[in-house]
């Protein structure tokens, strides 16, 4: 009995799994402590970061992290009543990951299927004008991958053009962390180098958001997802796994 059965497991096993080791999803995080040139402190989104690595995860796929400098990125955000949270902040194994950042310079785009872009306000120094991290995301995306960002996250694709010259995100729907929901006249707006929401739309891209906020708001426009704010974080994730199985699947 117990020799029919191992093997059945391992054939079951091999079936059930539809992801390949291979397939790797690539997350930007940002280096930054403060904001700008300032003593305020800032740093990645932890939320925005776990919830949609959970999901992932959970998918099959393998998740790297690289960053303008490499190694040790600031987090921040965190609720530790939030389950998910809880869990990898206590998760070693993890918490080493956001320790140890990959440079860019470190990065194969070949190896990935998508890139994610999490926010916080870190995410508004440093990611969007580094032109290597621009290169891989570009690369990923003409290799028929995925372009994600979450709430300030996508100041990460601002500057992100292909190699026709055209922006990435131009003629199509983008969301974001949206002026309407920024407190304007508070210290640490006035050391953001740009308005994600003016950026987006000067350079072609249709931006749009919810107006009610913080209601799971996302956009898919064909190879590019992008969602308003952490709430949408996990919905991000599982859009860019439904895109990727649609393609592996043709």
């Amino acid at each position: 009995m117990r020799n029919s059965i191992v093997p059945f497991l391992v054939i079951f096993l091999f079936l059930g799994c539809s992801v390949s080791s291979k397939d790797k999803i690539l997350f930007v995080t940002s280096n930054q402590h403060t904001y700008g040139n300032t003593n305020l402190k800032t740093a990645n989104h932890f939320a925005e970061i776990v919830l949609a690595y959970d999901v992932f995860i959970k998918s099959g796929y393998q998740v790297d992290f690289v960053s303008p400098e490499g190694g040790e990125i600031p987090i921040g955000y965190i609720n530790n009543s939030n389950p998910i949270q809880k869990k990898y902040l206590d998760d070693v194994n993890f918490m080493n990951l956001l320790k140890n950042t990959y440079t860019p310079e470190a990065i194969n785009a070949k190896d990935y299927k998508a890139v994610y872009y999490s926010g916080g306000g870190a995410a508004m120094f440093g990611v969007p004008e580094n032109k290597a991290i621009q290169g891989i995301s570009r690369k990923i995306y003409e290799n028929t991958g995925i372009v994600s960002a979450i709430c300030h996250g996508t100041a990460g694709i601002v500057n992100l053009k292909l190699t026709n010259g055209k922006y990435l995100y131009a003629e199509k729907e983008v969301n974001g962390f949206a002026d309407a929901f920024e407190n304007k006249n508070k210290a640490y707006y006035k050391t953001f180098p740009f308005s994600i929401e003016e950026a987006i739309t000067k350079n072609g891209g249709d931006f749009t958001y919810s107006k009610k906020g913080w209601d799971n708001h996302y956009i898919v426009d064909g190879r590019l997802v992008t969602g308003q704010d952490p709430t949408a974080s996990v919905s991000v994730a599982q859009q860019v796994v439904a895109i990727l199985k649609k393609t592996s699947n043709k």
